[in-house]
C-alpha cells in the first residue's frame, strides 16, 4: 500500500511539472451589445441591434484541411436582453439540397448539416454548453465537460428549453435564436466568456470555426476559442424555478404468469436556480418509461457492457458525479446502477425510485459542488430492500484547465433483517462474502468509496492526463479494498501518446460503480501504451491515414499474467466521409476463474488456469455518409480461444430526406469450439423505422430479434412536442418468443408532461 500511495504523489508531481509546458492560447474578442428593442425569433435578422452588433466571419477550415478557407463563409453575431441571450447565424451556401437525417431533434452532428455555438460562460476553459440548428430548423443541445477534447466530453442527452427559426434562400440559411438565461448556468460576475462558432458543411465535407484549430483538435474544444467580452455583468434573471409534471397511464399484462395490470401514476421534477452557476434539482416518483430503449448487443467477453444514461434527472452536471476513476473501468459511481436492476434479454428490471434532490454546479470561479441523493423502493419482486444513495464531490480548479477533486459514494440498504438472505441475494447488486465454510452469503447493509482525482490537460491540449487513488468501506472490508490509477497523454499534429496504469485491490467493492474487472479479477494491476502516427494528404481521395499500435495488459496480485492484448491498426478517411478500419490483434487469456463462452448457464466450460493464446483480425468500413442510401459493415474472424469465430455486421440505411430512415443492423457470431465444448451460431437482427413528420411530431419503431436469448422485441414510441420540453408520449412494448413467435409479456404507457417556469 505504501508503494502505490508513493507512487501516486510522483504522478501527481510529474503532471504537475507538465502544466507549465503550454501557455494559454485565446482568440479573438467579440463586444457583446443590448437589444433596446424586443427581438421576434423569425429568421429575419431586421432588428436595428443585428446590424449595430460585432460580427464573427472570416472562419477557417478544421476539417479536411486547416490551411485554408471554406468554400462558403458563415457570419455569426450576439445580443441580449434582461431574459434572453441570443445568437443569429447566417450561412452563405448555393442552391444545392443540404444533407439533413431528419427532423428530430438532437440529431448527430457529424450527420447533418448544422452550424452552432459552443460556449463557455465561466471562463474555465472546461465546461459549457453547446446549441446547434441545422437548415430544416431543428435543434440540438448539450453539455461539454473535460475541455471538450474528445468525443466523450460531449453530452447531447440533456435537454432545455430554447427558441429558433430558420430561414432558407438561394444563395444562404439564416437561423435566429433566443435561449432564455434561466435555461443555462453562468458566472454572472465573469466578464469574459469562452465562445467558438462551428459549421459543418456535411455537403463538401467541411468543418469550419471562427477560431482557427489544428486539424487534429475538435474545433469546440475549448483551448480553442474566442471572447465574449461583457461591458457589464449578465443579466440575473431573478427566481428560477422550473416544475416539470408529468402523468402517466399503462397496461401491461404477462402471458407466461397469466398476470394483467392496469395503473395510473404521477409525479414531477424540479430544477431551482440557486444562483445563475448553481442548480438544485428535485425529482418525486420518476417515471423513466419514455427513456429510448437500449441496443441489445451479442456480448463473447468476460466483461459486463457499460449502457449510457440518458435520464434528465441525471444529466446536467454528470460529468461532475461521473469525474472521478476511468470512464467504463474503475467508475466509483454509475448513475444507472440507481432504480435500474439488471439488463435482461427481453426487459430493464425497475426499481422505483421515491424521491431524490441533486445540487451541482459552479461556487465562485474556481470551485464546483456536486451532491446527490435518493431513496429507492423495497421491490420484493427482485429481493431488493430499501435503498438509499448518496454522492458528494468538490472539485476545485488549479492551474489554467486542470482541476482536484475529492469525493464520497455512500449506498444504505434498509431493513435487511426482514429478509432471508438466501432469498434476498441479487448477484450484480449486492457483494457475496463467504465466511469460511459458510454456505449463506453475507450482505452489504452499507457500501462506502471515497478518494481523490487530479486531473490535468495544458492549456494547447497537447499534454493531458490523471492520478487517483480510491477506497471503499463496507460490513466486510478488509485490507487491500484501494482502486488507483493514472495515464498521460501527449497529441501533435502528427503524434498521439498515451501510457496509463490501473489497480485494484482484491477486496474493492463499488456496488454504485461501474469496474467490470472486478467480477472477472478481483486484486489487479493493469497498464497500456498505444501511439498513432497520422499522414495527412494534401489532395486525392484520401484525407488522413492514422497508422497505430496499442499494448495492455493485465496482472494478478504476484505476478500471474491473465490477460496480454498486442493491436496493430490503421485508420483511413476519405474526402467523400467514408472511413475504413483495418486492425489485427494478437491474444494471450490466463482465466482467473472459469468461463463458458457459448452461455454463461451452460456446459461448455473453459477451467480456471487454462491459458489460450489466439490472432483474430477485424475490417470496418462504412460508405458515403451523404447518400441517401448508406451501409456500414464489420467483419471479423480467426482463432478463438481453443477454436475459431467469424463475425458479421453493420448497418443497412436509407433516408426519406428530411422525414426520417429505415434500417437495419445486424450481428452474426459463428463459433466453433472443439467438439467436447460445441459450437454455436448467434444472430442479432434490428430493424428500425424513424418517421418524422414533422420537428415536433416523432415516431420510432424499433424491434430486435436475438436468438442466443431466444427474444423479439419491440418497442414503438410516438412523441408529440406540442411546447418547447414538453412532450405527450405513447409507447407500447412487447416481447415474444422467437422460435414460434407468441408474445411474452406487453405494456402500453401514456405519459404527458408540461414544463411550467415560475
Amino acid at each position: 500500500m505504501n508503494l502505490c500511495l508513493k507512487s501516486f504523489l510522483v504522478a501527481i508531481l510529474l503532471l504537475n511539472s507538465l502544466l507549465g509546458l503550454a501557455q494559454n492560447k485565446q482568440g479573438t474578442g467579440l463586444s457583446i451589445i443590448r437589444s433596446n428593442s424586443p427581438i421576434t425569433i423569425d429568421g429575419v435578422l431586421d432588428e436595428e441591434v443585428w446590424a449595430a452588433t460585432g460580427v464573427a466571419t472570416h472562419f477557417f477550415l478544421n476539417y479536411p484541411v486547416d490551411s485554408l478557407p471554406p468554400a462558403f463563409q458563415t457570419e455569426a453575431r450576439l445580443t441580449f436582453d434582461d431574459d434572453n441571450f441570443y445568437i443569429s447565424f447566417v450561412c452563405f451556401d448555393d442552391s444545392r439540397p443540404s444533407v439533413v437525417q431528419s427532423l428530430r431533434r438532437d440529431f448527430e452532428w457529424s450527420l447533418n448539416d448544422n452550424v452552432g455555438i459552443y460556449l463557455d460562460p465561466y471562463n474555465d476553459f472546461t465546461n459549457g454548453f453547446f446549441f446547434g440548428i441545422s437548415p430544416y430548423g431543428v435543434q440540438r443541445e448539450g453539455l461539454m465537460s473535460g475541455g471538450g477534447t474528445d468525443g466523450d466530453s460531449y453530452n447531447s442527452n440533456w435537454d432545455n428549453k430554447w427558441y429558433s427559426a430558420v430561414k432558407r434562400l438561394d444563395d444562404r440559411w439564416i437561423a435566429e435564436i433566443a435561449i432564455p438565461f434561466k435555461s443555462f448556468r453562468y458566472n454572472q460576475k465573469e466578464l469574459v466568456w469562452n465562445v467558438n462558432f462551428i459549421r459543418q458543411d456535411l455537403k463538401r465535407n467541411e468543418v469550419s470555426s471562427w477560431i482557427a484549430t489544428p486539424i487534429q483538435f475538435f474545433p469546440s474544444s475549448l483551448a480553442w476559442t474566442g471572447r465574449v467580452n461583457w461591458q457589464s455583468p449578465a443579466p440575473h434573471t431573478g427566481t428560477n424555478i422550473s416544475i416539470i409534471p408529468y402523468a402517466t397511464a399503462s397496461a401491461s399484462e404477462d402471458k407466461e404468469d397469466g398476470t394483467r395490470e392496469n395503473m395510473m401514476n404521477a409525479g414531477f421534477d424540479a430544477k431551482v436556480g440557486i444562483t445563475p452557476s448553481l442548480n438544485l434539482d428535485l425529482t418525486v416518483n420518476p417515471d423513466f418509461s419514455t427513456v429510448e430503449v437500449d441496443r441489445q448487443i451479442i456480448n463473447l467477453s468476460r466483461f459486463e457492457f457499460q449502457f449510457p444514461e440518458r435520464r434528465q434527472f441525471f444529466l446536467e452536471n454528470s460529468d461532475l458525479f461521473s469525474a472521478p476513476g476511468f470512464t467504463s473501468i474503475t467508475q466509483p459511481f454509475f448513475s444507472r446502477r440507481i432504480g435500474l436492476a439488471s439488463d435482461t434479454s427481453d426487459n430493464l428490471n425497475k426499481v422505483p425510485i421515491l424521491y431524490g434532490a441533486r445540487i451541482s454546479g459552479k461556487l465562485g470561479t474556481k470551485w464546483r459542488l456536486g451532491a446527490m441523493n435518493l431513496q429507492t423502493k423495497k421491490t420484493e419482486s427482485l429481493g431488493l430492500p430499501a435503498q438509499n444513495y448518496s454522492v458528494g464531490v468538490l472539485q476545485r480548479q488549479v492551474f489554467e484547465r486542470s482541476n482536484f477533486d475529492v469525493f464520497v459514494v455512500n449506498k444504505q440498504s434498509q431493513g435487511l433483517s426482514e429478509y432471508d438472505p438466501t432469498e434476498f441475494y441479487h448477484e450484480s447488486l449486492v457483494k457475496e462474502v463467504w465466511n469460511g465454510s459458510d454456505s449463506v452469503p453475507k450482505l452489504n447493509t452499507y457500501n462506502r468509496v471515497v478518494g481523490t482525482d487530479f486531473n490535468f490537460i495544458t492549456a494547447d491540449n497537447k499534454w493531458g492526463g490523471k492520478a487517483y487513488y480510491h477506497h471503499s468501506f463496507d460490513n466486510f472490508s478488509a485490507g487491500d479494498a484501494y482502486s488507483f490509477g493514472g495515464f498521460a497523454s501527449y497529441s501533435t499534429r502528427t503524434i498521439s501518446l498515451m501510457s496509463g496504469f490501473i489497480g485494484l485491490g482484491k477486496n474493492y467493492n463499488a456496488e454504485v460503480g461501474f469496474v467490470p474487472n472486478l467480477a472477472v479479477y478481483p486484486g489487479s494491476v493493469g497498464g497500456i501504451v498505444q501511439g498513432e502516427y497520422k499522414f495527412y494528404q494534401k489532395a486525392g481521395p484520401l484525407v488522413v491515414i492514422s497508422p497505430g499500435a496499442t499494448y495492455d495488459v493485465n496482472y494478478l496480485p504476484g505476478g500471474t499474467l491473465t490477460d496480454r492484448n498486442v493491436t496493430a491498426q490503421c485508420s483511413v478517411r476519405f474526402r467523400n466521409t467514408a472511413a475504413l478500419v483495418a486492425s489485427v490483434k494478437n491474444v494471450f487469456q490466463k482465466l482467473p476463474e472459469d468461463f463458458d463462452v457459448l452461455d454463461p448457464e451452460g456446459d461448455s466450460t473453459l477451467l480456471k488456469g487454462e491459458e489460450y493464446k489466439w490472432n483474430e483480425f477485424r475490417v470496418e468500413f462504412s460508405s458515403d455518409t451523404r447518400s441517401l442510401f448508406t451501409y456500414a459493415l464489420t467483419t471479423s474472424g480467426g482463432e478463438f480461444y481453443n477454436g475459431t469465430r467469424i463475425s458479421m455486421g453493420g448497418l443497412l440505411s436509407y433516408r426519406v430526406q428530411p422525414f426520417g430512415s429505415i434500417s437495419l443492423a445486424g450481428d452474426y457470431n459463428h463459433i466453433v469450439l472443439p467438439p467436447e465444448y460445441g459450437s454455436a451460431t448467434f444472430l442479432l437482427v434490428s430493424p428500425r423505422l424513424d418517421v418524422t413528420f414533422t420537428d415536433k411530431l416523432f415516431l420510432t419503431t424499433f424491434v430486435q430479434y436475438n436468438d442466443r436469448y431466444d427474444n423479439v422485441n419491440l418497442n414503438a414510441r410516438f412523441q408529440w412536442r406540442y411546447k418547447p420540453a414538453s412532450d405527450f408520449f405513447i409507447v407500447y412494448t412487447e416481447n415474444y418468443f422467437a422460435e414460434v413467435f407468441s408474445s411474452k409479456n406487453r405494456a402500453l404507457v401514456l405519459k404527458f408532461t408540461y414544463w411550467l417556469n415560475l
